[in-house]
């Protein structure tokens, strides 16, 4: 067999670590019963592609190749250290679940059972997040720890601690039944939410987008919506991120200068992800109810499908978020809402709509609430007052090519102000 350029043999496994790696590392840890002890025979095992492929090829099918070596692996340390796994194995696996599900739920899939564990109630929500990044898309605790905006020691002692919680609370490696998976599913969307909007807009750095993170959710909505296709949520919530990935390279100028919805070329969005998620908001509102992801997908779509910002649905966009609110209230629909009312009716209406959130202590530093009072001020003529609200929304903002466009606006305010 001729050889594989070794190029070739590491593209091959950065793609397979992308889109295989959660699925070897679960089905490794149902094997071990030890997240710490899978991802050490997952990883031996992307070792062994990069040693064995250039010489054997790259296998017709990766993934399977990767997950034998991992197992096998594993089952030769769980044989040598078997009295030790037998007293407490960090996973309690049930082998046998006593509430089947109806097809198509694949209630045996090892990736759905590594998300339910890794987002458990019982851990606290940022250790969820953590544990889903590190076990179910392979991040390094480097990487986790940058998102969380903390030092590498710092991350590495909470992946800990959540591990140990595992194992002392005997949380079970299983998917919930069917009468608990809809208070269960929640955290795992929010979760997969979380990373997204972290990856969508970067709190801090240079750059607006963690492409990183964004690819990581996008795969999990993917994973989840195979796995569970008939849940409304993980519907709405892979529609509502394809929405924001088709207009990903027009969020950002040649210069690296941020481009608002309203001045981007639409011609360049990707309108194949366009259909694909306007499909999927379709499917989700003849399911059943709607939830909040599928109401924040279908106000996505009605931007996504305006032919233009002028011929944008001001009326939909606003009756939305008033089902939104009812379905989620919180201070930051209510923000957006505004900024829809703002463009519907005028921006003194939008500040009306606006004005009772400035008192809110919840949202008192969130730099959005500051810079959409500003704009809405600046549409209105109000120069010193929109200055000052450019200037607070420039000292909360961290990532820095939102603060540019804030400084470059607080410019333009400043000149009329001398004009």
């Amino acid at each position: 067999m001729p050889s594989t350029p070794p190029i070739e043999v590491a593209e091959a496994v950065a793609r397979v670590h992308r889109d295989e790696w959660g699925r070897v590392l679960a089905a490794t840890a149902r094997v071990t019963r030890d997240l710490d002890l899978a991802e050490e025979c997952t990883q031996d095992a992307f070792e062994r592609a990069l040693e064995r492929w250039p010489a054997d090829g790259i296998p017709r099918r990766p993934g399977a190749w990767l997950t034998t070596v991992a197992g096998n692996r594993a089952r030769d340390v769980v044989r040598r250290e078997a009295h030790g796994r037998r007293v407490l194995p960090m996973l309690v696996v049930e082998e046998d679940d006593p509430t089947p599900y109806a097809a198509p739920h694949p209630v045996h899939d090892d990736r759905l059972r590594l998300v339910f564990t890794c987002c458990h109630p019982s851990l606290a929500p940022e250790a969820q997040v953590a544990l889903t990044l590190r076990f179910v898309c392979g991040l390094s605790t480097v990487d986790v720890a940058r998102a969380f905006l903390v030092q590498e020691s710092t991350m590495a002692a909470r992946l800990t601690r959540a591990k140990k919680k595992i194992a002392a609370a005997r949380i079970p490696y299983r998917v919930p039944g069917p009468d608990e998976l809809p208070g269960r599913l929640g955290p795992v969307l929010d979760v997969v939410h979380l990373v997204y909007t972290t990856g969508h807009v970067a709190p801090t750095g240079e750059g607006l987008v963690r492409t990183d993170l964004v690819e990581v959710a996008v795969s999990m909505g993917r994973m989840l919506h195979q796995l569970l296709p008939r849940e409304t949520a993980v519907t709405g919530l892979l529609a509502l991120m394809l929405l924001g990935e088709a207009r990903r390279d027009t969020r950002v100028g040649a210069a690296g200068d941020l481009v608002l919805l309203s001045e981007q070329d639409r011609s360049r969005w990707d309108h194949e992800l366009i259909e694909e998620a306007t499909t999927l908001v379709a499917e989700a509102l003849s399911t059943g109810p709607p939830d909040r992801f599928v109401v924040e997908a279908a106000i996505a779509a009605v931007h996504a499908e305006s032919p233009s910002w002028e011929q944008t649905d001001w009326d939909e966009i606003v009756g939305l978020y008033d089902v939104l609110q009812g379905l989620w209230p919180t201070p930051v629909v209510r923000l957006n809402r505004a900024v829809a009312v703002g463009f519907r009716n005028g921006p003194a209406v939008g500040l009306e709509a606006l004005a009772p959130l400035l008192d809110d202590p919840s949202i008192a530093t969130y730099p959005y609430v500051s810079a959409v009072r500003a704009d809405l001020l600046r549409r209105l003529g109000a120069w010193d007052e929109a200055a000052v609200a450019y200037e607070e929304a420039i000292t909360l903002t961290e990532n820095e090519v939102e603060r540019a466009f804030l400084q470059a606006r607080l410019a333009e305010t400043q000149g009329h102000n001398r004009a």
